[in-house]
């Protein structure tokens, strides 16, 4: 695809491909923040792909990210997020989750993303039937008490957000559920080294890809004093309502938070970093808006922050939120810079390869050919009162959709 890009001086700039979150729930309400904080394309990791109709089908220019998504979580009985709705099916049976792939891949899912709470048995049927598509799919197995990431990745599950099941592994008798005898046997603040690295050879082995969310963990390990950068897309997110009343709300279970999600900080980061010396695939992503002030597009900057913490060079931080994210999934015209690329790009001021915060000095984003500042793309936020009622619209016509489908079945 052709575009008619402008003639700009860069002299003294620094220029990236635009960045890839790839792990994230995005919403119309706050997609123009993922643009304008240089994230030009994400993965949508559970949600559904009619409510998202609008971006996904969006011109390659419009101040938007591209979408690459999955469809609604397939779970198991009775579901961690409560019975079957928009965003999750309860699959009682092989049959049902076999039927629910079939319909996902039909309504345009790119792959099928699996919850913890799904028996091997189902997740078997899942990974079968997806495979008949030609879709790849991505397990979250934090809260899994039944399959551990060995498991799916012998039964052929591709990703592992959160680089989740590895603990359970490990510790077959732990589980988030588990009594505190259990968590009381892991030394979470020196994980074992020696075991985690045979664990990753294992698993390498399955050519399976992983997406830590290392800043999901870190902003609940680190709250009160989590990261919150003062800029112009931190500015613009605190008047989108819904999001700081849900971070807001969760931060009232900040010991539980604690407990189940920050607590595996140390052991995530250690078998990210791992799995990458071993030649594994490891991308960048946010979970956003999950957990506590994971700021929609903002977020990615953290995560780089957090790669090159744990020992990522600079180089291969940027590269796991470009190439070889856009690599991971089978696309080859977003994350690089070349002819015949999107020309989707993020003009900083300052070098990110001397220091990997200088991402944040966004001059310019280039998306699609198309030419924006932040402030430009930021005034094409939704009015959150025309989303609120556009979401219970969707609500009403995917619930149709499904009475219809039900009907017919």
């Amino acid at each position: 695809m052709a575009f008619d890009c402008p003639e700009i001086d860069l002299e003294g700039k620094f220029v990236l491909p635009g960045l890839i979150d790839m792990h994230c729930h995005i919403l119309e309400s706050f997609a123009p923040h993922f643009v304008a904080a240089g994230v030009t394309t994400v993965r949508n990791t559970a949600g559904n792909v009619l409510q998202l109709k609008d971006l996904i089908e969006a011109d390659p220019s419009a101040p938007t990210p591209r979408v690459y998504s999955a469809d609604r979580m397939i779970d198991g009985p009775p579901g961690l997020w409560g019975p079957s709705s928009s965003g999750n099916f309860v699959a009682p049976s092989k049959l049902q989750a076999r039927n629910e792939v079939k319909r996902q891949a039909a309504a345009g899912a790119k792959f099928i993303k699996v919850y913890g709470w799904l028996p091997k048995e189902e997740m078997e049927a899942v990974v079968e039937e997806a495979k008949a598509h030609n879709l790849e799919v991505s397990c979250d197995l934090l809260h899994s008490y039944s399959v551990n990431a060995l498991d799916a990745a012998k039964i052929g599950v591709t990703w592992f957000e959160h680089a989740s099941g590895f603990l359970q592994t490990l510790y077959p008798s732990w589980n988030t559920q588990a009594d505190q005898e259990e968590w009381d046997k892991i030394n979470w603040a020196e994980p074992n080294e020696r075991e985690i690295k045979k664990l990753c050879e294992e698993m390498i082995k399955y050519n399976v890809k992983l997406c830590p969310t290392l800043v999901l963990s870190n902003q609940i390990m680190q709250y009160p004093d989590y990261w919150n950068p003062q800029n112009e897309i931190i500015e613009s997110i605190a008047g989108i309502e819904h999001l700081n009343e849900q971070w807001g709300n969760m931060s009232g279970y900040m010991k539980e938070m604690k407990t189940q999600v920050g607590l595996i900080e140390a052991f995530t980061k250690k078998v990210t970093k791992t799995y990458f010396d071993l030649g594994g695939t490891v991308v960048t992503g946010t979970d956003t808006p999950a957990g506590i002030w994971t700021y929609p597009g903002a977020a990615l900057h953290r995560e780089l922050e957090l790669f090159v913490e744990i020992g990522f060079s600079e180089m291969e931080a940027l590269q796991a939120a470009t190439i070889k994210a856009a690599e991971a999934i089978g696309l080859n015209d977003i994350g690089v810079i070349k002819n015949g690329a999107m020309a989707d790009l993020v003009v900083l001021s300052e070098n990110p390869l001397a220091d990997i915060r200088n991402t944040k000095t966004i001059d310019m984003v280039i998306k699609g050919g198309k030419v924006y500042t932040q402030s430009e793309i930021l005034e094409n936020t939704p009015n959150q009162t025309d989303f609120m009622e556009r979401y219970e619209n969707f609500e009403l016509e995917f619930a149709k959709i499904m009475e219809q489908e039900e009907i017919e079945g």
